[in-house]
């Protein structure tokens, strides 16, 4: 995986030493005793996920509430080098790895508590510490799968580092999901122009498959709490949560970087 990396301040290859990465160009990276490394440019990362904030994600993943998206994303994605972009705590990413045997990952994330526990999420994954919205410290066409799971899209990089024939997954939250959350404690709620919005931010891709997730999920009253904590709704909750039926809906959508026939084109290709 290290292969894959390249330095932020001169693009050149990095190889790892006993506890730093280093390149040809005379640039040095720690690598944090937890196990990951810190790819920086000089200027401060945005502010990523507290500590309660990866706590509270990890508590809710261990209930396996979340277990069919986990699947969905898994037997989606293909290849030897999957990366991870806004990773959490790498429970997505240890999931695919667990189903492909012989591929490695890469989590990126801002978040320093984050970092520490996707170091440890899988023996097949390591943990980067950069700046997603920035240029991003791969090569060129060197990713397989490029994830992106409630994270921000930054199209033009993840196009860069797919390979031709990569894919990019991307997830994102439908209007019902964790409606009835939503409702008791006055959270925000999903904008409806959302696949829109992804379209947008991904007009280099084509989108190759989209489906729909929705499954019911029975929380005790930690748990609930948890799920509203574990992400930006965090900043707005107040209280907890009572425990109740919640829906989780979510669209898995799969992109490729090669231009593909629109329903129109297809039409006029078969007449």
């Amino acid at each position: 995986m290290i292969a894959a990396l390249r330095c932020p301040l001169c693009r050149q290859p990095l190889r790892a030493g006993p506890s730093v990465l280093t390149c040809a160009g005379g640039h040095s990276f720690d690598l944090a005793r937890q196990g990951y490394a810190l790819l920086g440019t000089g200027k401060a990362l945005p502010l990523g996920d507290t500590a309660p904030m990866v706590e509270a994600r990890a508590a809710f993943f261990a209930t396996g509430h979340f277990d069919p998206l986990m699947r969905a994303v898994a037997q989606k994605a293909s290849g030897d080098l999957i990366v991870d972009l806004g990773a959490g705590p790498g429970t997505y990413l240890a999931h695919v790895l667990e189903r492909l045997p012989h591929a490695q990952g890469v989590a990126f994330d801002v978040s320093k508590p984050a970092l520490k526990r996707a170091a440890k999420a899988h023996p097949r994954l390591g943990a980067v510490g950069a700046d997603t919205w920035g240029e991003l410290p791969l090569r060129d066409n060197s990713i397989d799968t490029v994830l992106n799971i409630f994270a921000p899209r930054n199209g033009p990089q993840m196009h860069r580092v797919l390979k031709p024939d990569g894919q990019l997954i991307v997830v994102t939250p439908e209007p019902g999901h964790l409606a009835e959350l939503r409702d008791q404690l006055g959270l925000l709620k999903v904008d409806e122009s959302k696949p829109a919005r992804v379209a947008a931010t991904l007009s280099e891709f084509s989108e190759a498959s989209r489906e729909v997730l929705t499954w019911e999920m029975e929380l005790t009253a930690a748990q609930a709490t948890a799920i509203v904590h574990m992400g930006p709704n965090a900043f707005h909750a107040a209280g907890t949560a009572d425990a109740m039926r919640v829906t989780a809906s979510v669209a898995v959508t799969t992109w490729t970087g090669r231009l593909l026939p629109t329903p129109a084109d297809r039409h006029d290709s078969a007449r």
